[in-house]
Protein backbone atom coordinates (compact mmCIF):
# COMPACT_ATOMS: atom_id res chain seq x y z
CA UNK A 1 0.00 0.00 0.00
CA UNK A 2 1.32 3.42 -0.92
CA UNK A 3 2.03 5.90 1.82
CA UNK A 4 0.12 9.16 2.04
CA UNK A 5 2.07 12.33 1.29
CA UNK A 6 2.70 13.23 4.98
CA UNK A 7 3.78 9.65 5.73
CA UNK A 8 6.07 9.68 2.71
CA UNK A 9 7.67 12.90 3.93
CA UNK A 10 8.18 11.44 7.40
CA UNK A 11 9.73 8.34 5.83
CA UNK A 12 11.97 10.51 3.69
CA UNK A 13 13.10 12.45 6.74
CA UNK A 14 13.89 9.23 8.63
CA UNK A 15 15.81 7.83 5.67
CA UNK A 16 17.72 11.10 5.26
CA UNK A 17 18.71 11.12 8.96
CA UNK A 18 19.81 7.49 8.77
CA UNK A 19 21.84 8.17 5.64
CA UNK A 20 23.50 11.17 7.28
CA UNK A 21 24.28 9.04 10.34
CA UNK A 22 26.11 6.27 8.47
CA UNK A 23 28.23 8.80 6.56
CA UNK A 24 29.39 9.92 10.01
CA UNK A 25 32.91 11.28 9.83
CA UNK A 26 33.47 10.22 6.24
CA UNK A 27 34.86 13.15 4.25
CA UNK A 28 32.83 14.40 1.29
CA UNK A 29 34.39 11.89 -1.03
CA UNK A 30 34.18 12.60 -4.71
CA UNK A 31 33.13 10.58 -7.73
CA UNK A 32 36.67 10.59 -9.13
CA UNK A 33 39.89 9.29 -7.59
CA UNK A 34 41.74 12.56 -8.24
CA UNK A 35 39.20 14.54 -6.23
CA UNK A 36 39.23 11.96 -3.45
CA UNK A 37 42.77 12.96 -2.52
CA UNK A 38 41.90 16.65 -2.21
CA UNK A 39 38.57 16.72 -0.39
CA UNK A 40 40.10 16.70 3.08
CA UNK A 41 42.30 19.74 2.49
CA UNK A 42 41.22 22.32 5.10
CA UNK A 43 39.49 25.35 3.69
CA UNK A 44 39.30 24.01 0.13
CA UNK A 45 35.88 23.52 -1.47
CA UNK A 46 35.11 19.83 -1.96
CA UNK A 47 34.75 20.05 -5.72
CA UNK A 48 38.26 21.34 -6.33
CA UNK A 49 40.67 19.20 -8.30
CA UNK A 50 42.96 19.59 -11.28
CA UNK A 51 41.31 19.68 -14.68
CA UNK A 52 40.09 21.89 -17.52
CA UNK A 53 39.12 25.35 -16.31
CA UNK A 54 40.15 28.99 -16.13
CA UNK A 55 40.67 29.46 -12.37
CA UNK A 56 44.14 28.85 -10.94
CA UNK A 57 44.26 26.14 -8.30
CA UNK A 58 47.84 25.25 -7.34
CA UNK A 59 51.36 24.48 -8.51
CA UNK A 60 52.75 20.97 -8.48
CA UNK A 61 56.19 19.56 -9.18
CA UNK A 62 56.78 18.47 -12.75
CA UNK A 63 57.06 14.71 -13.25
CA UNK A 64 58.41 12.58 -16.11
CA UNK A 65 55.95 12.80 -18.99
CA UNK A 66 55.05 16.47 -18.51
CA UNK A 67 55.77 18.49 -21.66
CA UNK A 68 57.77 21.72 -21.68
CA UNK A 69 54.64 23.64 -22.70
CA UNK A 70 53.00 22.83 -19.37
CA UNK A 71 55.86 24.19 -17.22
CA UNK A 72 55.33 27.54 -15.50
CA UNK A 73 58.77 29.06 -16.06
CA UNK A 74 58.16 32.12 -13.86
CA UNK A 75 57.37 29.96 -10.82
CA UNK A 76 60.14 27.50 -11.68
CA UNK A 77 62.72 30.33 -11.86
CA UNK A 78 62.23 30.93 -8.13
CA UNK A 79 63.71 27.57 -7.18
CA UNK A 80 65.71 24.66 -8.50
CA UNK A 81 62.53 22.66 -9.29
CA UNK A 82 60.20 22.74 -12.28
CA UNK A 83 56.51 23.49 -11.59
CA UNK A 84 53.27 22.84 -13.44
CA UNK A 85 50.39 25.30 -13.04
CA UNK A 86 47.13 23.43 -12.36
CA UNK A 87 43.71 24.90 -13.02
CA UNK A 88 40.58 24.07 -11.07
CA UNK A 89 38.30 21.45 -12.58
CA UNK A 90 34.93 23.03 -13.34
CA UNK A 91 32.73 20.28 -14.74
CA UNK A 92 30.38 18.40 -12.42
CA UNK A 93 29.98 14.68 -12.92
CA UNK A 94 26.61 12.98 -13.41
CA UNK A 95 25.97 9.85 -11.36
CA UNK A 96 22.81 7.84 -12.07
CA UNK A 97 21.65 5.47 -9.33
CA UNK A 98 19.27 2.54 -9.74
CA UNK A 99 17.67 1.09 -6.62
CA UNK A 100 15.85 -2.19 -7.17
CA UNK A 101 12.37 -1.64 -5.72
CA UNK A 102 10.98 -5.08 -6.58
CA UNK A 103 9.11 -7.22 -4.07
CA UNK A 104 12.12 -9.54 -3.76
CA UNK A 105 13.98 -6.70 -2.07
CA UNK A 106 11.45 -6.77 0.79
CA UNK A 107 12.84 -10.09 2.00
CA UNK A 108 14.30 -10.18 5.50
CA UNK A 109 15.18 -13.32 7.43
CA UNK A 110 15.46 -13.62 11.19
CA UNK A 111 19.22 -13.15 10.77
CA UNK A 112 18.93 -9.51 9.70
CA UNK A 113 17.41 -6.37 11.21
CA UNK A 114 16.38 -4.81 7.90
CA UNK A 115 15.38 -5.92 4.44
CA UNK A 116 17.51 -5.82 1.33
CA UNK A 117 15.42 -2.94 0.03
CA UNK A 118 15.92 -0.89 3.19
CA UNK A 119 19.69 -1.31 2.90
CA UNK A 120 19.65 -0.41 -0.81
CA UNK A 121 17.65 2.76 -0.16
CA UNK A 122 19.93 3.79 2.69
CA UNK A 123 23.08 3.34 0.61
CA UNK A 124 21.52 5.19 -2.34
CA UNK A 125 20.61 8.21 -0.26
CA UNK A 126 23.92 8.29 1.61
CA UNK A 127 25.67 8.10 -1.74
CA UNK A 128 23.56 10.97 -3.05
CA UNK A 129 24.32 13.08 0.02
CA UNK A 130 28.07 12.72 -0.40
CA UNK A 131 27.97 13.26 -4.16
CA UNK A 132 25.92 16.43 -3.85
CA UNK A 133 28.26 17.68 -1.13
CA UNK A 134 31.04 17.15 -3.64
CA UNK A 135 29.28 19.27 -6.26
CA UNK A 136 28.10 16.38 -8.42
CA UNK A 137 24.78 15.85 -10.18
CA UNK A 138 22.77 12.84 -9.02
CA UNK A 139 19.77 11.02 -10.48
CA UNK A 140 17.51 8.23 -9.23
CA UNK A 141 16.70 6.10 -12.24
CA UNK A 142 13.13 5.06 -12.97
CA UNK A 143 11.61 7.87 -10.88
CA UNK A 144 10.62 11.54 -11.30
CA UNK A 145 14.12 12.31 -9.95
CA UNK A 146 15.74 10.62 -12.97
CA UNK A 147 17.21 13.84 -14.36
CA UNK A 148 20.73 14.43 -12.96
CA UNK A 149 20.72 17.48 -10.72
CA UNK A 150 22.69 18.88 -7.81
CA UNK A 151 21.62 20.65 -4.65
CA UNK A 152 19.46 20.07 -1.60
CA UNK A 153 16.24 20.08 -3.62
CA UNK A 154 17.42 17.03 -5.54
CA UNK A 155 18.28 15.25 -2.29
CA UNK A 156 14.75 15.89 -1.07
CA UNK A 157 13.29 14.52 -4.31
CA UNK A 158 15.43 11.39 -4.07
CA UNK A 159 14.62 10.86 -0.39
CA UNK A 160 10.90 11.19 -1.06
CA UNK A 161 11.01 8.73 -3.95
CA UNK A 162 13.00 6.22 -1.92
CA UNK A 163 10.54 6.46 0.96
CA UNK A 164 7.50 5.82 -1.25
CA UNK A 165 6.65 2.39 -2.67
CA UNK A 166 5.90 2.35 -6.38
CA UNK A 167 2.61 0.72 -7.47
CA UNK A 168 2.53 -2.70 -9.15
CA UNK A 169 6.01 -3.74 -8.13
CA UNK A 170 7.30 -6.87 -9.90
CA UNK A 171 8.64 -9.95 -8.13
CA UNK A 172 12.18 -9.26 -9.37
CA UNK A 173 13.76 -6.07 -10.63
CA UNK A 174 15.83 -4.99 -13.62
CA UNK A 175 17.42 -1.61 -14.41
CA UNK A 176 15.02 0.71 -16.27
CA UNK A 177 15.64 1.87 -19.82
CA UNK A 178 16.43 5.43 -18.75
CA UNK A 179 18.76 7.30 -21.13
CA UNK A 180 22.31 7.13 -19.79
CA UNK A 181 24.41 10.28 -19.60
CA UNK A 182 27.30 9.69 -21.98
CA UNK A 183 30.60 9.62 -20.13
CA UNK A 184 28.83 9.64 -16.78
CA UNK A 185 28.83 7.18 -13.89
CA UNK A 186 26.17 4.79 -12.61
CA UNK A 187 25.52 2.71 -9.51
CA UNK A 188 23.16 -0.30 -9.43
CA UNK A 189 21.87 -1.57 -6.07
CA UNK A 190 19.97 -4.87 -6.31
CA UNK A 191 19.96 -8.54 -5.39
CA UNK A 192 20.39 -9.26 -9.13
CA UNK A 193 18.18 -12.33 -8.74
CA UNK A 194 15.91 -11.48 -11.65
CA UNK A 195 15.88 -13.16 -15.08
CA UNK A 196 19.34 -13.02 -16.57
CA UNK A 197 18.16 -11.65 -19.92
CA UNK A 198 16.51 -8.72 -18.12
CA UNK A 199 19.22 -7.92 -15.57
CA UNK A 200 22.55 -8.06 -17.35
CA UNK A 201 21.88 -6.30 -20.70
CA UNK A 202 21.73 -3.01 -18.78
CA UNK A 203 25.46 -3.21 -18.16
CA UNK A 204 26.10 -3.61 -21.88
CA UNK A 205 23.81 -0.66 -22.69
CA UNK A 206 25.66 1.48 -20.18
CA UNK A 207 29.03 0.50 -21.65
CA UNK A 208 27.81 1.41 -25.14
CA UNK A 209 26.97 4.89 -23.81
CA UNK A 210 30.45 5.25 -22.32
CA UNK A 211 29.05 4.90 -18.79
CA UNK A 212 30.96 3.00 -16.13
CA UNK A 213 30.13 2.42 -12.50
CA UNK A 214 29.57 -0.07 -9.73
CA UNK A 215 27.12 -2.87 -8.94
CA UNK A 216 26.31 -3.84 -5.36
CA UNK A 217 24.56 -7.19 -4.96
CA UNK A 218 22.64 -6.93 -1.68
CA UNK A 219 21.73 -10.24 -0.07
CA UNK A 220 20.16 -11.38 3.15
CA UNK A 221 22.59 -13.72 4.98
CA UNK A 222 20.03 -16.54 4.74
CA UNK A 223 20.14 -16.26 0.95
CA UNK A 224 23.87 -16.97 1.08
CA UNK A 225 23.98 -19.68 3.75
CA UNK A 226 20.65 -21.43 2.95
CA UNK A 227 20.01 -22.56 6.55
CA UNK A 228 16.77 -24.37 5.74
CA UNK A 229 16.03 -27.96 6.69
CA UNK A 230 13.11 -30.38 6.59
CA UNK A 231 9.77 -29.39 5.10
CA UNK A 232 9.89 -25.87 3.68
CA UNK A 233 7.63 -23.96 1.32
CA UNK A 234 9.66 -21.51 -0.75
CA UNK A 235 7.51 -18.68 -2.06
CA UNK A 236 8.60 -15.51 -3.82
CA UNK A 237 7.58 -12.24 -2.20
CA UNK A 238 4.93 -11.70 -4.85
CA UNK A 239 3.75 -15.29 -4.86
CA UNK A 240 4.77 -15.90 -8.48
CA UNK A 241 7.13 -18.73 -7.49
CA UNK A 242 5.86 -21.42 -5.07
CA UNK A 243 7.86 -24.57 -4.32
CA UNK A 244 7.47 -27.10 -1.52
CA UNK A 245 10.06 -29.64 -0.44
CA UNK A 246 10.26 -32.18 2.37
CA UNK A 247 14.07 -32.17 2.35
CA UNK A 248 15.28 -28.59 2.09
CA UNK A 249 18.81 -29.50 3.17
CA UNK A 250 19.21 -31.68 0.09
CA UNK A 251 18.81 -28.57 -2.09
CA UNK A 252 21.53 -26.61 -0.32
CA UNK A 253 24.53 -27.48 -2.51
CA UNK A 254 22.62 -27.07 -5.77
CA UNK A 255 21.26 -23.71 -4.59
CA UNK A 256 24.68 -22.47 -3.53
CA UNK A 257 26.12 -23.52 -6.89
CA UNK A 258 23.44 -21.55 -8.74
CA UNK A 259 24.02 -18.51 -6.55
CA UNK A 260 27.78 -18.72 -7.10
CA UNK A 261 27.17 -18.95 -10.84
CA UNK A 262 25.01 -15.82 -10.78
CA UNK A 263 27.63 -13.93 -8.76
CA UNK A 264 30.38 -15.04 -11.12
CA UNK A 265 28.31 -13.80 -14.07
CA UNK A 266 27.81 -10.43 -12.38
CA UNK A 267 31.52 -10.01 -11.68
CA UNK A 268 32.43 -11.15 -15.19
CA UNK A 269 30.00 -8.69 -16.79
CA UNK A 270 31.34 -5.91 -14.57
CA UNK A 271 34.92 -6.74 -15.50
CA UNK A 272 34.17 -6.84 -19.24
CA UNK A 273 32.30 -3.52 -19.18
CA UNK A 274 34.75 -1.66 -16.97
CA UNK A 275 32.52 -1.73 -13.89
CA UNK A 276 33.17 -2.86 -10.31
CA UNK A 277 31.03 -5.37 -8.39
CA UNK A 278 30.55 -6.00 -4.68
CA UNK A 279 28.59 -8.62 -2.72
CA UNK A 280 27.08 -6.98 0.36
CA UNK A 281 25.00 -8.63 3.08
CA UNK A 282 22.37 -6.80 5.08
CA UNK A 283 24.28 -7.74 8.24
CA UNK A 284 27.46 -6.07 6.91
CA UNK A 285 28.43 -2.51 7.78
CA UNK A 286 26.65 0.01 5.50
CA UNK A 287 29.56 2.40 6.11
CA UNK A 288 32.01 -0.09 4.58
CA UNK A 289 29.80 -0.51 1.51
CA UNK A 290 29.44 3.25 1.12
CA UNK A 291 33.19 3.80 1.31
CA UNK A 292 33.72 0.99 -1.23
CA UNK A 293 31.28 2.67 -3.61
CA UNK A 294 33.17 5.95 -3.51
CA UNK A 295 36.50 4.28 -3.96
CA UNK A 296 35.12 2.24 -6.87
CA UNK A 297 33.68 5.29 -8.61
CA UNK A 298 36.85 7.28 -7.92
CA UNK A 299 39.04 4.57 -9.38
CA UNK A 300 36.92 4.48 -12.52
CA UNK A 301 37.18 8.22 -12.89
CA UNK A 302 40.95 8.11 -12.50
CA UNK A 303 41.26 5.36 -15.10
CA UNK A 304 38.82 6.99 -17.48
CA UNK A 305 40.02 10.57 -17.12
Amino acid sequence: MNETAPEARRGAEWLRRDAERITGTLPPLMAEAERLAHTVVSGVHGRRRAGPGEAFWQFRHAVPGDTAERIDWRQSARSDALYIRQMEWESAQSVQIWVDDSLAMDYRSDLARRSKGARARLLALALSVLLVRGGERVALMGTPAARPRSGEAQLTRIATELATDAPDRPDYGAPPDDPMVRGGRAVFLSDFMGPRDEVFPALSRAAEAGVVGACVQILDPAEESFPFDGRVVFRSMGGVVDFETQRARALREAYRARLAERQATLHDMARRTGWHALIHHTTDSPRAALLWLYMAIGGLARAGG
